[in-house]
């Protein structure tokens, strides 16, 4: 560990060089981009957006703000403005040096060769691109082509914001809603023939410059340096934290104000995928001291595919080679949305965690395997072979010996509207169904295996329409449920886990998705979309 972490910082420290005034401060530091930032005209995400610094281009910074959240700089097409902390591959030892500055003060650094002088009054409005949507989960590429690594993804029915097309015009490149910049192969995309020949031909080298708008919330607690955490001890006694959409520094000081060590991320595989398209976001999460779950996924139409579960254990195996802290063997195998329609069979499913086990163990013996969390359901009889409740396929799981292939049985709750320790009261009928409730659903769980393996919901939380407006009609259910009960919930929810002893790890539905449509997931959100999050400041409490 100790020569992990000086290796880490060796390593930051070399992306960065810099000028050092006679009082010490530095006033002249150039760092890389390690994603695309928005440039503001003032340290403050609501503020005028000047342009975007794409990733692997340089920042020249001459200052800082008070807290060190905010660097001011020059990028390297000669936009001069602020990008928040983080958006910047520069080493926390080296905040504290730079130069504190206001927003009035004068800014002398030269342009870049080739770029115009940076004078912010003629720096062109970046344009606004082509919004699209993506038909389901996809992962975005570094180019135009699988060859390329994973940078991102984009979830089923959430926007992209594109801006060119490769030359064959069977890849587009575009921004997701947390500003991930990446390729997606158009086959996924809801796009017309005619928006698509419309599009520019870029290729991989073409600098992005669109207007990325973020929702990331403003008002975070500002957090310390961390220390860089690895996947090197057993993950023992009980820990807590939270399902994040993307990476960003906000998000991440919510997380250690609430007292948070774990992110989790689900990656979704396609057959033949390369376990390093997952390095990236491993190493990220550990950086910033997190340990990392990655909740692996693959295509429900490969399954039937020869060799699929050997391929996809192989590749489970790569991602524990990387060093991730748990993986979570599937999602959701007891609905058709995840596993084929049909052939819903938890024997299936205990055989691609065994082949996944024994894999993953082989290569790092510290990587938590955690067994797919099924979906809380008790519809099986009105959706027959679409749904299996959820119950009886963990008594499937547990009748095909699914406990000597876990160290951890996954968990989902997401349905509840009552006080995490109420075990009666639900208006919903019928209410005394089990899934309605906290209790019942570690006691299920943990006696259908008979107490052997501890639990991990890797799922769970409440959802409010407060500060979003109405609900679906499938998620109606919750129309009543109010911020305040959110955060109180969610904050008993954590201890009354803790204290059932039955409980490892709770990683909370979640950190700061957005949106809403069929899949309100905006309102599981415990980061609201004011910035503020109730919930963090309970569980800190």
């Amino acid at each position: 560990m100790k020569w992990t972490r000086v290796l880490i910082i060796i390593l930051c420290m070399s992306f960065a060089t810099g000028i050092v005034s006679a009082q010490g401060a530095i006033e002249d530091l150039t760092v890389p981009f390690i994603r695309n930032a928005n440039i503001r005209q003032t340290p403050d995400e609501t503020a005028t957006l000047l342009g975007v610094g794409a990733r692997g281009q340089n920042f020249r910074v001459d200052g800082r703000n008070d807290n060190g959240r905010w660097l001011r700089g020059i990028s390297q097409n000669g936009i001069v403005g602020w990008v928040i902390n983080g958006t910047v591959n520069i080493p926390p030892s080296t905040i504290n040096g730079i130069r504190i500055i206001t927003t009035d003060a004068p800014f002398n650094l030269t342009p870049p060769d080739g770029a115009s002088a940076p004078a912010q009054s003629n720096i062109p409005a970046p344009t606004s691109g082509l919004e699209v949507s993506v038909y389901s989960d996809v992962n975005m590429r570094g180019g135009p082509s699988t060859d390329y690594p994973r940078v991102g993804g984009v979830f089923g029915g959430k926007p992209l914001l594109v801006d060119g097309r490769s030359a064959d015009s069977t890849w587009v490149r575009g921004a997701n809603q947390t500003g991930e910049v990446g390729w997606v192969a158009v086959r996924f995309v809801n796009i017309s023939a005619s928006q698509l020949n419309g599009l520019p031909i870029i290729d991989a080298n073409t600098p992005f410059a669109l207007a990325v708008q973020t929702n990331a919330p403003t008002n975070a607690p500002v957090a310390p340096p961390v220390v860089a955490v690895g996947n090197t001890a057993p993950v023992r006694g009980f820990s807590y934290g939270g399902h994040i959409a993307g990476f960003n520094d906000t998000t991440f000081n919510w997380m250690r104000y609430a007292g948070m060590t774990w992110i989790k991320k689900q990656f979704r595989y396609f057959d033949g995928q390369n376990p390093n398209d997952v390095a990236n976001t491993i190493n990220q999460a550990h950086v910033a001291g997190f340990r990392i779950m990655i909740g692996l996924v693959g295509d429900k139409n490969d399954l039937t595919r020869d060799g699929y579960y050997g391929r996809y254990a192989s590749f489970a195996a790569g991602v524990a080679g990387l060093g991730a802290d748990a993986i979570e063997v599937w999602n959701e195998p007891n609905i058709d949305r995840e596993w084929t329609t049909g052939d819903i069979n938890p024997a299936n499913y205990t055989q691609l965690l065994r082949q996944s086990f024994n894999a993953i163990k082989s290569v790092n013996s510290n990587t938590l395997v955690i067994s797919a969390a099924p979906a809380p359901t008790g519809a099986e009889n009105a959706f027959p072979g679409a749904v299996m409740n959820d119950d009886r396929y963990i008594r499937g799981m547990a009748d095909a010996g699914a406990v000597n292939y876990m160290d951890c049985i996954g968990v989902h709750y997401n349905e509840g509207i009552m006080p995490p320790t109420a075990t009666t009261g639900d208006p919903r009928v019928p209410s005394n169904y089990f899934t309605r409730y906290l209790p019942s659903m570690i006691s299920v769980y943990s006696g259908t295996f008979r107490g052997a393996r501890p639990l991990c919901f890797t799922e769970l939380g409440y959802l409010t329409p407060e500060g979003y407006g109405g609900l679906p009609t499938n998620f109606s259910w919750a129309s009543n449920v109010t911020l305040a009960q959110q955060a109180d919930w969610v904050d008993g929810a954590v201890a009354y886990s803790r204290n059932s002893g039955r409980v490892r790890i709770v990683i909370i539905w979640n950190m700061n998705f957005s949106g809403g449509g069929d899949d309100p997931m905006g309102g599981y959100a415990i980061i609201r979309p004011d910035g503020s999050c109730p919930a963090c400041d309970a569980l800190a409490n």
